[in-house]
């Protein structure tokens, strides 16, 4: 089992840059693929990066693409997501969750959920 916690959210301008932190409690977190999900007010939590239990593969939104990077340091148990040129439509509660399965852009595949941490950008 793995405990998840996310830090780095915040308020920025349209154009700025975040980037998100997941730290992951136990000894196997190199165990887990990673995903990032976010869920806007009003509207479903949607799939915004994963990453394999290595590192060396990655998926991501189309929304996101060119402009999100996730990666992980299995040493330090944590999972980044960097966030470049943020538009007011990426406002939302993003989430890191971790799999024991498979990288995966589908929510369901990830029994683990941290308690997420709020981006909002402005316009």
């Amino acid at each position: 089992q793995v405990q998840l916690v996310e830090s780095g959210g915040g308020l920025v301008q349209a154009g700025g840059s975040l980037r998100l932190s997941c730290a992951a409690s136990g000894r196997t977190f190199s165990s887990y693929a990673m995903g990032w999900f976010r869920q806007a007010p009003g509207k479903e939590r949607e799939f915004v990066a994963t990453i394999s239990r290595s590192g060396g593969d990655t998926r991501y939104a189309d929304s996101v693409k060119g402009r999100f990077t996730i990666s992980r340091d299995n040493a330090k148990n944590t999972v980044y997501l960097q966030m470049n040129s943020l538009k007011p439509e990426d406002t939302a509660f993003y989430y890191c969750a971790g799999s024991s399965t498979y990288y995966s852009i589908v929510s369901k595949s990830y029994a683990y959920w941290g308690q997420g941490t709020q981006v909002t950008v402005s316009s």
